[in-house]
């Protein structure tokens, strides 16, 4: 996780308040979900959204999003599991749609030899969020023109292309934060490299549902 500065920046960027409705898909251990949770308060919800595709993981990540649902002060969570492009149906119209180093996982093998794409995934998230409603990528950046060939390699992505699927399914790119930017970062490299791990350059795009 980021200091707490910047996870502080990254929700007020989301636009994430008191009463929000938040989908954290692909929550890992929970972090997210549970600072959402603070936020958005005894008015607001938090459904932890583990695809499908992974809920096989050794680490049990449905049982592990469940058990943060039982925790104290924990009952505006809903810890949710379905297939990626189904995810309409298991949960209600949302303000947010949270996505943190998942995005490009769309292009692996991981995901899409269960079915899912990335154009199917963000019409789904198109057509669960309210009017109005924010769809919130943060990914690892590939090189400029890469497209999407270090997915699946380095677990990286080219912002541009991000951008360009995600405007496909109809939404706008409402902002930019170059808060996790890191212009050192050679991007020719796995993220889990020691000498990048936890400080790869990232993007943050804030897009919107008109």
């Amino acid at each position: 996780m980021y200091d707490q500065a910047k996870q502080s920046e990254l929700i007020r960027f989301a636009r994430i308040d008191a009463g929000s409705t938040v989908i954290d898909v692909y929550p890992g251990d929970g972090d997210w979900t549970r600072l959402f949770s603070d936020v958005v308060g005894p008015e607001g919800r938090v459904y932890s959204f583990v695809p499908a595709e992974v809920a096989h993981f050794k680490n049990d990540p449905v049982g592990l999003m469940r058990t943060l649902a039982k925790e104290p002060g924990r009952e505006n969570v809903d810890a949710v599991s379905a297939n990626l492009v189904t995810m309409p149906e298991a949960t209600p119209p949302a303000d947010i749609l949270w996505m943190h180093l998942f995005y490009h996982d769309l292009h692996t093998a991981l995901i899409q030899d269960k079915g899912a794409t990335a154009d199917a995934f963000n019409r789904a998230v198109y057509e669960q969020l309210k009017p109005g409603g924010r769809y919130v990528i943060i990914d690892h950046a590939a090189a400029a023109g890469s497209g999407t060939s270090d997915t699946q390699s380095l677990h990286r992505i080219d912002p541009a292309t991000v951008r360009e699927e995600v405007e496909a399914a109809g939404f706008v790119l409402d902002a930019v934060s170059t808060l996790l930017a890191n212009k050192d970062d050679p991007h020719s490299i796995r993220v889990f490299d020691p000498t990048v791990k936890g400080e790869t350059d990232r993007f943050v795009y804030r897009f919107v549902k008109p």
